[in-house]
């Protein structure tokens, strides 16, 4: 299967942030996690992450990290879409 690239934002609520979801996706999933911009404060954060992988694969970790209460939203660029 095709490696494809894609890049996403993570958004957490305040009760998330201290939370390893980026390091479980990448753990749970054979996705290779790649971190290009974050601000985290104490009642919000926000991540920008390139996920390598399987695009089934990407999927399925996304899909997870939605259930955990991070928003994902997709970005093209700089630029979020969402």
């Amino acid at each position: 299967m095709a490696k494809i690239t894609k890049r996403v934002k993570f958004t957490f609520p305040q009760d998330m942030i201290k939370q390893p979801v980026t390091y479980q996706l990448g753990q749970k999933f054979k996705v290779i996690t790649n971190i290009r911009r974050a601000n985290v404060r104490d009642d919000m954060g926000w991540v920008v992450l390139e996920l390598e992988g399987d695009e089934a694969e990407i999927e399925r970790g996304l899909n997870w990290v939605t259930t955990t209460g991070v928003r994902v939203d997709s970005v093209v660029g700089d630029v979020v879409e969402g």
